[in-house]
């Protein structure tokens, strides 16, 4: 019985390293995808760094580099309390199974003497001679039989528990070891953060000295945005129309589908959540909706999509299947690419050189153009946004793990 209950407390701590793995397996996806955010926000920033970015795209730059930053030193912390609580558990074990083990070996060194005793087999045969009973004797073969089992059983417990003695030592050793480099590089981590944010303490000083400046700047590039979103709107209207002519329909502000087109639009829905990226990779950095500006508060940020900032010459690609319904030039944001998914479009704005053309037929992450870079910013940036009609939508609702 005894043995049996040493088999399931192994199991058991296997099952509970297991869970911990899994678990620390989660915070090691977690870091890796922080880090490569924040190896692309640095790369993003290396591409932009000589071109005389003004303040404020410096200090948005920081922002961004620091909440990653913030984040992954969360996420270290998470990971190195997980450790300490898995050191502390399986050092707890350790103790229990020396003790455990000591015993077995003691109990099995006193079986060991008295078989010794008993090994010859003129005593075996005494033993036996000196029954009362035919019966007698019989049990006495039996107790010479499970009395050999019995100690064959301890000697495989002792080895059993040694195993597990050593896996847990292993254990421990590896947890220790990885604390160590977690906790090593998380001191880096702050490092980098604490001169980022004195480096973004400078910045902002600078720009509150000029802050009537930078809110006529920002005003005018709120000015253009709005300029930009309503020509999109036209351009949208301007697509139903020419789409419904087609099948006979004079709607103008929703599409008239067939079933071809329902069925289309039915499976974009059903992908909510689900589509991929526009670009290869990149960071959002402006999101959907009315915000005011992080830094200068009274001016109110508007945003009908999500700016995206990507590598340079980075490519912008369809986050579903569809038809190109449209290609417009705007002024100060080069090519648009309009694609249409039912009644669902996708909207590729700020494109400088396009791979495609208008009734195109196009798959899911088929390449569409080159992205553009953004004057104001000197960053490679594209305005994505979505549409049900005229109605607009959230991307980050839409993209995963947008």
């Amino acid at each position: 019985m005894k043995y049996l209950q040493y088999i399931l407390v192994f199991f058991m701590i296997c099952a509970s390293q297991q869970v911990f793995a899994q678990t620390r397996g989660e915070l090691e996806a977690k870091r890796q995808a922080i880090q490569q955010e924040i190896d692309e926000i640095n790369k993003i920033i290396r591409t932009t760094e000589s071109k005389g970015r003004s303040a404020l795209s410096e200090f948005e730059d920081l922002q961004y580099r620091i909440k990653a930053t913030e984040r992954l030193i969360q996420v270290n912390n998470q990971e190195a309390n997980l450790l300490t609580r898995e050191i502390t558990s399986n050092a707890n074990k350790i103790d229990r199974f020396r003790n455990e083990l000591k015993q077995l070996k003691d109990d099995y060194e006193q079986m060991i003497q008295k078989s010794y005793r008993s090994k010859s087999n003129k005593s075996r045969i005494m033993f036996l001679f000196s029954s009362e009973s035919f019966l007698q004797a019989y049990k006495r073969i039996q107790y010479m039989k499970q009395f050999a089992q019995y100690r064959k059983k301890q000697g495989v417990e002792v080895m059993a528990q040694t195993k597990t003695l050593q896996n847990l030592n292993s254990t421990l050793f590896e947890q220790r070891r990885d604390q160590e480099k977690i906790l090593a590089e998380n001191r880096q981590t702050k490092s980098r953060l604490v001169s980022d944010k004195n480096t973004q303490e400078q910045l902002l000083t600078s720009i509150n000295k000029q802050k009537k400046k930078y809110a006529q700047e920002l005003n005018q590039k709120q000015k253009e945005v709005s300029r930009i979103d309503r020509e999109i709107d036209r351009l949208i209207r301007e697509a139903i129309a020419i789409e419904n002519k087609k099948v006979g329909s004079d709607a103008k502000a929703t599409f008239k589908l067939t079933p071809e087109a329902k069925a289309l639009a039915k499976d974009f829905a059903n992908n909510k959540g689900k589509l991929p990226w526009p670009v290869k990779s990149g960071i959002v950095s402006m999101r959907f909706g009315e915000r005011p500006h992080p830094i200068v508060k009274t001016i109110k940020i508007m945003s009908n999509g999500v700016r995206i900032d990507t590598e340079k010459n980075g490519i912008a690609r369809a986050v579903f299947e569809g038809e190109v319904s449209q290609i417009s030039k705007i002024p100060g944001a080069n090519v648009v690419v309009m694609v249409r998914h039912g009644d669902y479009l996708s909207i590729y704005n700020n494109l400088q050189r396009v791979f495609v053309k208008s009734g195109d037929k196009v798959e899911r992450g088929e390449e569409l153009g080159e992205i553009g870079i953004n004057s104001s910013s000197g960053k490679t940036t594209l305005i994505f946004q979505l549409f049900k009609n005229t109605s607009k939508l959230n991307p980050e609702q839409w993209i995963y793990k947008m």
